[in-house]
């Protein structure tokens, strides 16, 4: 392993940064290629930079410091640098969450979040995000987790030492069909995936550009509900996870009745968007907060 560089745990406005709640952060953390230790305090991941594939680790060696290593050989400074802003954007370090935290300070409920929680990974492209989370429609967790393997493992290129990256969309649009029904057994998910790949690869979608702070947040779901595969429980998942856009609340079959067991009763959607209206532009974050509470605990 090399040394890549080391980070400072604190965010965009200097807010505390728990390294410990951003790894316990959401479950499609633990979906290849990336691997996640919360009690070693450890992430790793395979990406490709500066016209390379590697496998980089991040591990808070010392308190409140985050060491990023390399496997293989110390990369050129071109894939160095590259290499290091990726594991900055996985980890959202430029992200300022003070303003969620102020809200945070006064609300008994989530006030454990002002000493660092609120981070979620996020993967290097929105492309990965928005097929991992077609994979995560109507379906049991492990078939998730099948999927997803079976995607990096027959589609990702190779970093040395054998690890291998997200497959790109022109590799997921050449994979063909028979791949979908067949090796990742997509089921129903088979036909989206490759659409999506193939419009990407072509040019006619862009999902990147969906990070661009300029889009108004209606306008950004308009267009992820236009693809094929997401509806509005995937919209909103890849507005929190992935684009940093804390509006929207992810109702589903695994939030609904969590929230529920807390509350003690049933609560319709609309009441529960109603309960988190203060946050605002956070309501989503909020929620999901909420609801997670206790995975730290259960994860150590």
């Amino acid at each position: 392993m090399a040394l890549l560089g080391t980070f400072d745990l604190a965010g965009g406005a200097g807010e505390p940064v728990d390294y410990r709640r951003v790894l316990a952060s959401h479950g499609v953390a633990r979906l290849a290629p990336l691997r996640v230790d919360v009690a070693g305090r450890v992430l790793e991941t395979t990406i490709g930079a500066g016209g390379t594939v590697r496998t980089i680790v991040m591990r808070e060696a010392s308190p409140g410091r985050v060491d990023v290593e390399v496997t293989g050989r110390a990369p050129g400074d071109r894939a160095r640098r590259g290499l290091l802003e990726t594991a900055r954007h996985i980890l959202r370090l430029d992200e300022d969450l003070s303003d969620f935290y102020a809200l945070c300070a006064s609300d008994e409920t989530l006030s454990w979040v002002t000493t660092g929680a609120g981070r979620l990974i996020r993967s290097p492209s929105v492309f990965e995000d928005v097929v991992k989370t077609i994979c995560t429609t109507n379906c049991a967790w492990s078939a998730t987790v099948r999927m997803a393997d079976a995607l990096v493992r027959e589609l990702g290129d190779a970093a040395p030492g054998g690890r291998r990256a997200f497959p790109g969309p022109e590799a997921m649009a050449a994979a063909g069909t028979e791949f979908y029904r067949e090796v990742a057994r997509a089921g129903y998910r088979g036909p989206y995936l490759l659409t999506l790949a193939r419009d990407v690869a072509d040019g006619r979608v862009d999902l990147e550009a969906l990070a661009d702070p300029e889009l108004p947040d209606a306008e950004v779901e308009k267009r992820l509900l236009a693809l094929p595969g997401i509806g509005p429980y995937a919209a909103a998942h890849i507005m929190l996870i992935s684009l940093g856009r804390y509006g929207r609340l992810v109702l589903d079959s695994w939030t609904r009745p969590t929230y529920a067991a807390l509350c003690g009763r049933p609560t319709a959607d609309r009441a529960i968007e109603h309960q988190f209206r203060r946050y605002g532009r956070y309501a989503g974050l909020a929620f999901w907060l909420r609801l997670t509470e206790n995975w730290l605990d259960r994860e150590t």
